[in-house]
Parts: C-alpha cells; sequence; structure tokens
C-alpha cells in the first residue's frame, strides 16, 4: 500500500446547515420595529419640529407671516413715515423642485425719505423691527439697503427709489402654493377713505367708485389701512389742485410724486400723463 498523499480538493462534507428558525424570526421582528421606529420619528419631525427649509411652508401658511411683516414696518416707518401699503401680489410659474411648481408672494410699503436721508430712515426703521429679524442697513448697488428676516423664510428688503421714497418689500420666494394666498378682508372705510375723496374732487375726478382697501394687522393690535384709487389717465391734472389740501406745506413735492398729511391721514398722489393714481393711508399707532 502506497504511503502517497493524494492532492485535489477535500471531499465535501454536504451543504451547509441552515441557520436556525429562531435566528431568522429575530432578524424579521428587528427589522419591522426599525421600520416601525423610523415612521414614528419622521411623524414626529413633521408634526413637531420647525421647518428647516423654504420649501416646507406652503403659501398659504406664509401669508399671515407677510402680513404681519407688513405691519411691523408700518409701525416702525412712523405715522409720519409711512405712505401707502401695497397689496399683495402672487406670482405663479416659479419651482419649487423640478417637478413641482411654485409661486411667490410679495407685499411693498412705501416710506416717506428725502434727499439725503436715505440711509438715516432705513437705520431708523431697522432700530425699530423686532430684534428676532436681525436688520440691518449696509451698502447696495444703488445706495443703501435694509435686509432683515420676518420669520419662516419671509425675506424684508428695502431700498431708496430715487424718488423721495423708499420701498420696503416683504417676499416668500418661491414655495408650494398650498390653498393659495388669502388677504384678510377689509373693513368699513375709514378716515382714509374720506381723505381719498377730498383728494379726488380736488383733482376734478368723480369719487363714486370704491377705491381698493388694503390692511395690514399692527403689532398692537388695530389695522394699518391704505385706500388706493386709479384715476384716468392724464385726466387728474396737476399737483396744484392738492396744494389747499395740503395747506401748503407737502410732505413731498417731487413731480409727478406729491404727498401731504391730512389729520391722521397721508395722502400720495402720482399723476402721470399715462398712468396716474392716489393712496390714502393710516399707519399703525406708536
Amino acid at each position: 500500500m502506497s504511503g502517497a498523499v493524494r492532492t485535489g480538493w477535500a471531499p465535501s462534507t454536504g451543504p451547509a446547515a441552515p441557520a436556525p428558525a429562531r435566528r431568522r424570526r429575530w432578524l424579521l421582528v428587528a427589522t419591522a420595529v426599525w421600520a416601525v421606529l423610523l415612521a414614528v420619528l419622521a411623524w414626529t419631525s413633521v408634526r413637531d419640529d420647525a421647518p428647516t427649509v423654504r420649501e416646507q411652508r406652503s403659501l398659504d401658511q406664509a401669508g399671515p407671516v407677510v402680513d404681519r411683516a407688513v405691519g411691523e414696518l408700518a409701525r416702525a416707518s412712523g405715522v409720519a413715515g409711512l405712505l401707502e401699503l401695497g397689496p399683495a401680489r402672487v406670482e405663479s410659474g416659479c419651482r419649487v423642485t423640478p417637478f413641482a411648481d411654485g409661486a411667490t408672494l410679495r407685499r411693498e410699503v412705501g416710506v416717506l425719505a428725502a434727499a439725503g436721508t436715505e440711509r438715516a430712515v432705513l437705520s431708523g426703521i431697522a432700530d425699530r423691527l423686532p430684534a428676532s429679524w436681525r436688520a440691518g442697513v449696509g451698502p447696495g448697488l444703488d445706495g443703501p439697503e435694509l435686509r432683515a428676516d420676518a420669520g419662516e423664510f419671509v425675506a424684508v428688503e428695502g431700498r431708496p427709489t430715487g424718488d423721495g421714497r423708499i420701498r420696503l418689500t416683504v417676499d416668500t420666494g418661491c414655495r408650494p402654493v398650498g390653498s393659495g394666498y388669502a388677504p384678510s378682508p377689509a373693513t368699513d372705510a375709514g378716515p382714509e377713505t374720506a381723505a381719498l375723496t377730498a383728494a379726488l374732487r380736488a383733482l376734478g375726478q368723480p369719487a363714486g367708485a370704491a377705491p381698493e382697501l388694503v390692511t395690514a394687522p399692527c403689532p398692537g393690535g388695530m389695522l394699518a389701512r391704505t385706500a388706493r384709487f386709479a384715476a384716468s389717465p392724464g385726466a387728474a391734472g396737476s399737483a396744484g389742485g392738492l396744494t389747499p389740501l395740503a395747506g401748503n406745506a407737502p410732505l413731498l413735492d417731487n413731480p409727478p410724486v406729491y404727498a401731504y398729511r391730512a389729520g391722521p391721514v397721508t395722502v400720495l398722489a402720482e399723476l402721470r400723463p399715462d398712468a396716474a393714481r392716489l393712496a390714502a393711508t393710516v399707519g399703525c399707532p406708536g
């Protein structure tokens, strides 16, 4: 008998023994528990956690934030400085993601700022805004600019327009529409409507049509209000008709822009040949 050792593969000992059934059951149970835990954590985060990106807040959710921000800007601008509240503008067509359409909501506030005082006016507004907004004024492309964060990813900016005014804007950026923006219904007419009617009559304009009413909630209650009216192109005449109402002491006389105070109301007129409009505004107290 030869003592040589055979080379090659070792003989098979048969198929590997299957994992015990008990171990497989534990793996299935652990996987199921982990999936349930992840689902619970995700639901809790959606319910309780603050949004971390703008796309997590829809337009209907951002609308009240925008309106409150306009009220804060009205208060910070001061009764004598506030010229008008702009209506809400919703623009669709932007893209939240490559697969989802969105829209932006934007509102504006007009503020008086004589030439050379723009930075001081913006700085004063920034100082009176909530500390949480982290408002500040710095250099911009065409002069000083105010920037602030009103919360919920709503941006606030302000810059001079070059005609004795500053335009403050509140902008949501592109986000899901949700149920859409629903402005608060305007209440009954106040002193702003009477002042607007008087200005229209002084310019020889019929005052029968109802003006557009724009409001914003003031921080301490009440409403800032603007009554707006678009006159027929070329039919409003010149600002000379408003001089008696201004008591020969206008706030702003920079044609085609004219503004004056009438009691608690600020009246603003833009009398261009191709488009004339008037606005009468009552601001926030304090």
